[in-house]
Parts: structure tokens; C-alpha cells; sequence
């Protein structure tokens, strides 16, 4: 079984390199045709505070009422303001082609999100507790659109946002049936916060309120919760009264953390998911047939493993190159004529993460060279110029290794 996806990012300067991680959705993403994708700021009611939450939208073809998910997201490191809207698409695209509508808010402080984020420190109960005061709100506003089936809810979440979920489970909210929960908790780093022992008291106390059933899914190699921990967080749980399944899994690439926002991932995480929505009455089987949202056609401009072929490129770049034909799909890589490059693996949406990043660093357009594995440069330039331009100039150069979420 698996988690949701890690993602790594680096970014190359002339002479040297400068490691940085980025977080879910580039900004300048394109919304999904496909998945009907909409963005909205809904404005909520959290702890008496009226605020908008910056909330995605994937809903299936038609006028509903279709049963709803609601992901959470985790929490990267660093200001929760610069954090990017969450998308979850791996995960969004098998619901929406069971049918479901897919809900996915920027809790309170987070993106573009009003408010303040706030937590509690050490206090791994409320902190929870006050993530779930803004999906109240959400789901308060959810059940009122014709195109929601208020009697079918599911509430999810990765990480931080697994923690929400299953804090949620201890109101008795109408029509919510079910909670999954994909590496859920929250890391404190430095201090004296004995953090772990306060997350196991944390899943004792949900679990002595709990309301709803929940899925749970923790790998080996989760960089935030080892398997010990996991199952010491589930056991208390249970033992105060949850009623929760725990599934457990080997190792997941680099970072079972972000098993859920993989492509690989799937394949661990939607059988047991599939059995558990058929234990709550929920729909399983696929009924929407939906059409990708468009990528760039092969045109075959250079074999995709002629590293030499690769216009505006400097020795570092190439070198990246050379690194991104070693990725696993999806994947992509882009240039710009700066010589600035940047290359993305599996998470959400590498094609659009690989663009942003090649442009934060070029502050130009860039292109895609090549997806999976497929070369999709459109147009020849003669590579002696290219190359010559690239090495005149101080540019930045990007490259994004993308597997997930990480920080979260």
C-alpha cells in the first residue's frame, strides 16, 4: 500500500547550487477541462470568524447530486501565506471517475486563504481540533448545493490534513460517513516538544469521540510517522473506543509520506479504499470516462536520448538532463532561452510544475522539451548558438525534482 507524493526541488545557480523544496500546485497552473475544475473563495464561519477560503472545485459532468470528498492538505515548512494551492489530482481523477465530487479548501491562513493560521505547539489535540473548526464551515456550505449529495460525504486528508480529518470524526456531522486518513500527523521540529507521545495522546482522544468509521494507510519509509509509530498512534485509537482499519505498506519510493499524491500510487491505496467506501454504501465502480486534459504532441524534433540535442543548455543543464531520463514517468522537462531548465517527477501535476519553476528562475517563458517519454520541442534552433547563448549570461538555472509533498 502507499501515501501521497514527495516533492523535491533544486534550484542550480552558474556556479552553484541552492536546495529548496516547493509545495503543491504552481500558481500559474491550468485548471483541468477534464476534471471540471473551478476555483472559488468561500467565504465560511470559522471559530466566529468570517473568513474565505481559497477552495478547489472537481466535479463529474452533469448537475449531481454526486457524493463528495473533501481532502485536507498538509503543512509545509515555512509561512503557510506561500504555500500553493493544494490539488491532489492523482487522487481528485480516480473519485471524479467514480462518480464524486471533490472539494479541496485552503484552511484558514494557508495560499490565499483569509485569516490566520494558529497553531497550539506542542498541543497536538487542538491543534487538530482547530484545523476541523474550518471544515465544519466548509461542509456547512457544501451541503446547500444542489449539486452535492449531503447524505454521502467522505472527508479525507494527507498529513497535517490527516490529522484534520480524523479530528473532524469526532463531530456528528450529518451525511459524513467515512474518514481516510493518508499519513496522518504533525512533525515539530527542534525544541523540547515530545511531539510523538502528544500525537498518540491526540488519536486516543479523537478516538474516545469518534463518530464514523475511518482508513488508515502508513508505509515504511514515511519520512514523518516510522511504522512504530503508526501503529502506536492507531492502537490508541482503538483501544479508546475508534473504529478505524490501519493498512500498512513496504516501502514506497523515496518517501512513503507521499504515497497519495503519486500515480504509482494508486495501486496501493485504492483497494482497500474501494473496499472500505463499499462497507459504507458508497459507490465504487467507474462511471465517468474522462478525457485527458491536453499535453503537447511528440514531434520527434531529436531522440529523446541525445542529451546534445537539447537547445540553450550550459554543461550543468545538460547534466540534469542526463539525470531526468533516469526519473520514473510521469515526468517532464522544460527550457527557456536564458538556459535556465527545470524538471519535474510524479506528484500532482509535473507538466505544470516544471513550467512554473523553469519560469520563477528564468523569469521568461519557458518550454517543454520533453514529457515522459516523448520529445516535444516544437521548432529546430541550432545548438552551437544555443549553447553559446546560455554560457554569455548569469542566468538562473531551475531544476525541480518532483515525488510528492514533502514537509508535510
Amino acid at each position: 500500500m502507499v501515501t501521497a507524493p514527495i516533492l523535491r526541488c533544486r534550484i542550480a545557480f552558474f556556479a552553484l547550487m541552492l536546495a529548496l523544496c516547493l509545495l503543491s500546485t504552481p500558481a500559474s497552473a491550468t485548471l483541468s477541462a477534464a476534471l471540471n475544475e473551478q476555483v472559488l473563495m468561500l467565504s465560511t464561519i470559522s471559530n466566529g470568524e468570517r473568513v474565505q477560503l481559497e477552495t478547489t472545485i472537481f466535479r463529474p459532468p452533469g448537475p449531481g447530486p454526486f457524493p463528495l470528498l473533501v481532502m485536507n492538505h498538509g503543512k509545509s515548512l515555512g509561512d503557510p501565506r506561500k504555500q500553493q494551492r493544494d490539488r491532489f489530482m492523482v487522487l481528485s481523477r480516480e473519485f471524479v471517475r467514480r462518480g464524486y465530487a471533490v472539494v479541496i479548501p485552503m484552511r484558514k491562513g494557508f495560499a490565499k486563504s483569509g485569516g490566520t493560521y494558529r497553531d497550539s505547539g506542542c498541543n497536538m489535540t487542538h491543534n487538530g481540533l482547530q484545523q476541523a473548526e474550518d471544515l465544519h464551515g466548509v461542509l456547512e456550505y457544501l451541503v446547500t448545493q444542489s449539486w452535492v449529495d449531503p447524505a454521502r460525504i467522505i472527508v479525507g486528508g494527507q498529513s497535517y490534513g490527516g490529522l484534520a480529518a480524523v479530528a473532524f470524526g469526532t463531530r456528528s456531522f450529518p451525511g459524513v460517513r467515512g474518514l481516510i486518513n493518508f499519513a496522518g500527523g504533525l512533525r515539530v521540529s527542534g525544541g523540547d516538544c515530545q511531539w510523538q507521545a502528544a500525537l498518540v495522546n491526540a488519536f486516543a482522544t479523537y478516538g474516545r469521540q469518534a463518530k464514523v468509521r475511518s482508513l488508515w494507510f502508513y508505509g515504511s519509509n514515511d519520512s514523518h510517522f516510522y511504522p512504530e509509530l503508526a501503529a502506536t498512534m492507531f492502537g490508541a485509537y482503538i483501544a479508546s473506543g475508534g473504529n478505524g482499519r490501519l493498512v500498512t505498506f513496504g516501502p514506497f519510493k523515496s518517501d512513503a509520506h507521499v504515497m497519495s499524491g503519486s500515480h504509482d500510487g494508486v495501486r496501493v491505496w485504492w483497494p482497500e479504499t474501494e473496499r472500505f467506501l463499499k462497507e459504507l454504501g458508497l459507490p465504487t465502480d467507474v462511471t465517468v470516462a474522462l478525457s485527458e486534459d491536453s499535453r503537447p504532441a511528440r514531434t520527434d524534433y531529436a531522440d529523446l536520448k541525445n542529451v546534445e540535442a537539447v537547445p540553450y543548455l550550459h554543461h550543468g543543464g545538460r547534466e540534469a538532463y542526463r539525470t531526468f531520463l533516469g526519473r520514473s514517468l510521469p515526468r517532464a522537462f522544460a527550457i527557456a532561452p536564458s538556459g535556465a531548465w527545470s524538471w519535474a517527477e510524479d506528484g500532482d501535476d509535473p507538466v505544470a510544475q516544471v513550467l512554473a519553476n523553469c519560469e520563477r528562475s528564468a523569469a521568461q517563458p519557458c518550454r517543454l522539451y520533453a514529457v515522459d517519454d516523448a520529445v516535444v520541442w516544437p521548432a529546430p534552433v541550432r545548438i552551437a548558438d544555443s549553447v553559446a547563448s546560455a554560457t554569455s549570461r548569469s542566468e538562473v538555472a531551475a531544476m525541480a525534482s518532483v515525488a510528492g509533498s514533502a514537509g508535510k
